[in-house]
């Protein structure tokens, strides 16, 4: 079943378009929440509360790119999860990692209408700086820094040593504050 149909359906409140939605996307949506969350009970949790986020969202929503739409509601559904899951437990792990390795390329924008407004410049001026990477440095940044993929399982997807996989980040990592500072968002 494509996409459209799918938002058809749970435009018009089908409980199918759910199953349907599972079927296409419940293998994607698990990789982005285990990668996260690191537990599968959890990622199971989280998933279903992606069905349901997204059966109460569509309508008003109709996303014009449904596997992003599903992405992002799985990947902010894990973060939130995750921090919860760290106020109880107070440990680290993956995202921490990940965190601190962008935290010299974006800040924290929330709040304000105005660091509102500088979210969504960010937003823009990261998808301009991915377009004109290479596919294998895009693939490689988009699974570390939105997959939240360890740098050892990157480097077994794409064939390629550790040491590759951290050389290609780190570049990318330097390229992104330069292409941010010359769109005149400022770190």
């Amino acid at each position: 079943m494509d996409d459209k149909e799918i938002i058809d359906r749970l435009i018009a409140r089908s409980e199918s378009a759910i199953t349907a939605l599972g079927d296409k996307y419940s293998k994607y949506c698990r990789v982005i929440a285990i990668n996260i969350l690191g537990d599968a009970e959890d990622t199971e949790e989280v998933l279903n509360d992606t069905y349901y986020r997204v059966w109460n969202s569509i309508p008003p929503e109709q996303p014009n790119n449904l596997r992003a739409y599903i992405g992002r509601i799985t990947r902010n559904l894990s973060l939130d999860r995750l921090d919860k899951i760290r106020a109880e437990k107070r440990g680290g792990g993956q995202i921490d990692v990940i965190l601190s390795e962008l935290e010299e390329c974006i800040v924290d924008n929330k709040n304000t209408p105005e660091k509102l407004a500088e979210s969504e410049e960010i937003s823009a001026a990261l998808n301009e700086f991915l377009i004109g990477q290479s596919i294998e440095n895009r693939c490689v940044f988009v699974r570390r820094y939105w997959r939240a993929a360890s740098i050892e399982e990157i480097a077994t997807n794409f064939d390629m040593s550790v040491g590759k996989v951290k050389t290609i980040l780190f570049r990318m990592r330097k390229k992104l504050r330069k292409h941010l500072e010359k769109e005149g968002i400022h770190i």
